[in-house]
């Protein structure tokens, strides 16, 4: 298994990048996209944006909050499955109130870290670096914030890899000795 963090920041370059690495992969591809579908024509363009650069060869999956199942059902020996991205799968975790469920989040987060132990896949996981700014006010956003760097640090701790990218630049954080 091959694990690979690839984050940075709003527009850095990071999913540019994963796709990069999984255009070299020899077997097959899965793109597995984790944002939330919205009645927003500014995200709309995103997605459009994102669809458009992957080769018609790759696979595509929409995980939705069980982003650990995806990954034990198509993570086979040989594959890659590039995530991306986290921080819009954490999105998930919040209703439509702005309200924070906790204990779904809990487990689908072990859920995740256990699934990409186990994995014989490659896995690119794009995620965003968020904590770099000032402490939100709302508290909404301040959990956010944390939840996904706890996140992001916990992953980093299992991957092999992890990549910063700035301005298009990969960054190596950590790579294999």
């Amino acid at each position: 298994m091959t694990t690979h963090l690839i984050t940075g920041g709003a527009r850095s370059g990071k999913s540019r990048y994963a796709e990069q690495l999984a255009l070299a992969h020899d077997g097959p591809v899965l793109y597995v996209a984790t944002a939330e579908r919205r009645d927003d024509d500014s995200f709309a363009a995103r997605i459009a944006h994102h669809r458009e650069r992957r080769p018609a060869a790759w696979g595509l999956v929409e995980a939705g909050p069980g982003l650990a199942a995806v990954l034990a059902a198509q993570g086979t020996a040989g594959s890659l499955l590039l995530v991306d991205c986290l921080g819009m799968w954490l999105m998930r975790f919040f209703d439509a109130d702005g309200q924070f469920q906790a204990d779904t989040w809990q487990r689908e987060r072990a859920a995740l870290l256990d699934s990409l132990a186990a994995t014989p896949a490659a896995v690119l996981l794009v995620s965003n670096e968020i904590g770099w700014g000032v402490v939100p006010l709302g508290a909404e956003t301040r959990h956010f914030v944390d939840e996904l760097g706890r996140l992001n640090q916990d992953i980093a701790a299992l991957c092999r890899r992890v990549t910063l990218v700035a301005c298009g630049q990969p960054l190596p954080l950590k790579a294999p000795a």
